[in-house]
């Protein structure tokens, strides 16, 4: 008899307000809220994001995590929150310039479990928009530290432009802004670590400054001369759905597939399945029953339901699937199986070595 408890958990997400945010998430990604709202963003999968579809409507992924154990996580520790945080973030003014610590640093000095190594599917970008990206040159904590005081960072902060369909890639440690005119899909360690260096000089909704951690983000920073970009994408073909690979690190595996009228069976691989759909709905469907996703709208694949049924409910429909690695080297025998010359998989999978930096 199926487990009803093995179905697609739709997930009501969590809007946040931000004095740089815009009214797209309510707009144009049917997100509920007023329209006039500024919202920055719209938390769609983490730990305290409720079910609202089928037996267990109403739970939280937390007590998800608690009830369910390795039917929902396979492998993943359930006594730790769920370790991806995805987001739609809607910047209609640019973000704060800031890093995130990595794993050591937040343990060590914040007594938390992890720090944030994140990355950005770009989603839509007004012409000439760009994020800031690492430093124009090679610096050191002494110059930072000096150019914090007199007001000239800005001078050697790296500008990047963006076109929508761009994938981006920061570890911990990479000094980084969303600028404005741009709305981001962001996978993210579950981790609300941010170190702001600088916030152009803005105010909170209380009329003062919002706070700096200039000396913790010293700490952390990679002060080598960026030079990344958007990421060199690899397409393939697996289970039935043409997919493209945007972003293998360690933390968390994030790919683009198309869905077609036909339904074709994803494997959840012994781990869960954030499905996100974009522009068009879809429905899954697991031994345990089924559900339709709105465009824009995030359901949560239990591990032990082992596959996940995903059809078009009009023309071909691109959507994205976030997901841990079950193990380490999975992502790289997937591309293998799925057939792809070696040298494109090490070209692909090299953009997410991970630099040696305090951060880390």
């Amino acid at each position: 008899m199926p487990d009803a408890s093995l179905y697609p958990y739709l997930l009501q997400p969590k809007l946040t307000p931000a004095i740089w945010g815009g009214h797209a998430l309510v707009e144009i990604y049917g997100k509920a809220g007023e329209p006039g709202a500024e919202i920055g963003e719209s938390w769609e999968c983490w730990d305290e994001n409720a079910v609202c579809n089928g037996p267990l409507a109403g739970r939280t992924v937390a007590q998800l995590r608690a009830e369910l154990g390795a039917n929902f996580l396979g492998g993943l520790d359930a006594a730790r929150i769920f370790p991806i945080l995805t987001k739609i973030i809607d910047a209609r003014m640019a973000l704060s310039v800031q890093v995130h610590p990595g794993d050591a640093y937040a343990q060590r000095v914040e007594h938390q479990p992890n720090g944030k190594t994140e990355c950005w599917y770009v989603l839509a970008a007004d012409p000439g928009a760009e994020l800031v990206l690492g430093w124009t040159q090679e610096t050191g904590r002494e110059e930072y530290e000096r150019r914090v005081k007199d007001g000239s960072l800005g001078e050697i902060l790296r500008r990047v432009p963006v076109a929508r369909g761009d994938a981006f890639y920061l570890p911990a440690g990479t000094l980084h802004a969303i600028g404005a005119g741009i709305v981001v899909f962001e996978t993210q360690q579950a981790s609300d670590l941010t170190y702001r260096i600088f916030d152009w000089n803005r105010v909170g909704p209380d009329g003062t400054p919002r706070q700096l951690h200039v000396d913790k983000a010293a700490d952390v920073l990679d002060y080598g001369r960026g030079t990344a970009g958007a990421l060199d994408e690899l397409a393939y073909t697996y289970e039935g759905f043409a997919r493209t690979a945007l972003i293998a690190d360690p933390h968390f595996f994030v790919e683009l597939a198309v869905a077609t009228q036909t339904a074709a069976a994803m494997g959840t691989h012994a781990r869960p399945l954030i499905v996100m759909a974009l522009a068009s709905g879809l429905e899954l469907a697991c031994e345990g029953g089924s559900a339709q996703l709105a465009p824009y709208q995030t359901a949560l694949v239990p591990a032990a339901a082992e596959s996940v049924r995903i059809r078009s409910l009009a023309a071909a429909a691109p959507f994205l699937c976030v997901a841990p690695p079950a193990e380490p080297g999975m992502v790289e025998r997937r591309l293998r199986d799925a057939r792809l010359p070696q040298p494109a998989i090490e070209r692909f999978l090299r953009q997410f070595e991970m630099p040696a930096h305090p951060a880390a």
